[in-house]
């Protein structure tokens, strides 16, 4: 499910940016871009991301910026670049050879190039980052809620329309063995006739033919299911798998009604339910 936070403060003589996002994934996967400062703090972090934000592809970026930055790193020793430039000029004028590379061999001279220490996460600091980092995330699961409630609202619609195709096929399924019934003793009576049938083995066989196509079963199954999909999905906690499988039992049901069907105009409301419930597959790869 997507969603966005954004959280911008400032900490003593430091800008902080912290960006959550979340894309739709099945699994939980986690980008984390941390400032230097902060990098032993990873495994952290990503615990705390793992227990707010459950599923997703999640990108997490905290920029951490001192308002004096420029003005305090000196990345190169200056008087020892001159001196090493001044040297190297000195010895190319002895043998009479050009200044072209002599910038670039005193600038990687040994010492020139400044390491800037490593500056370590003040406790006291990281805290702060941390409840900042709470707010990113509450502001990202707050995006995921509404539109969580946007895409519940569209498949309870789907949920709906099944059942309302639930119910047509169960109108018509009303005397249909009886139909059955008398549409096979017919066309056994037009090819055989009466004479030298065995009424009591027909009856037999009739009805286990008909018991073949008995949908009673499935079309409460199928009932069970759209209820039991609307109160898990109505449940606090998150269950877009057992979403998932609920929907698996329901394309189960479905499939053995339009199996057994026999009936053109069943076969049309199957079709029907099918299509809806593809939408409703289709949504739950969004829902976490």
């Amino acid at each position: 499910m997507t969603g966005f936070g954004q959280v911008t403060a400032n900490a003593n003589d430091a800008t902080i940016v912290i960006e959550v996002k979340s894309l739709n994934s099945k699994f939980h996967d986690l980008t984390l871009r941390l400032p230097r400062k902060f990098s032993d703090k990873e495994h952290e972090v990503r615990n705390l991301v793992a227990d707010q934000l459950e599923r997703g592809k999640i990108s997490v970026q905290i920029d951490y910026q001192k308002k004096n930055d420029a003005e305090a790193q000196q990345p190169y020793d200056e008087s020892l670049f001159v001196a090493q430039y001044a040297a190297l000029k000195k010895l190319a004028d002895k043998v009479m050879a050009g200044y072209e590379n002599l910038f670039q061999l005193a600038l990687e001279a040994p010492g020139v190039k400044q390491v800037n220490p490593v500056e370590t996460a003040d406790p006291e600091e990281w805290e702060r980052i941390k409840g900042w980092l709470f707010d990113a995330m509450k502001a990202c699961n707050t995006f995921r809620e509404a539109e969580g409630k946007v895409l519940g609202e569209k498949v309870t619609g789907y949920i709906a329309n099944i059942s309302a195709g639930l119910e047509a096929v169960s109108a018509r399924d009303a005397g249909r063995a009886e139909k059955i019934r008398n549409k096979l003793k017919e066309n056994i009576t037009s090819l055989v006739g009466n004479e030298g049938i065995d009424h009591n083995r027909l009856e037999q066989e009739m009805i286990f033919y008909i018991e073949r196509l008995d949908i009673q079963e499935e079309c409460v199954r199928l009932s069970t299911h759209l209820k039991y999909f609307l109160a898990v999905m109505h449940e606090p906690n998150a269950n877009g798998k057992k979403l998932g499988f609920i929907a698996q039992e329901i394309g189960r049901e479905i499939n053995t009604i339009g199996s057994k069907a026999n009936d053109a105009g069943m076969q049309k409301f199957v079709v029907e339910m099918k299509d809806e419930l593809e939408k409703i597959k289709e949504q739950l790869n969004n829902v976490l």
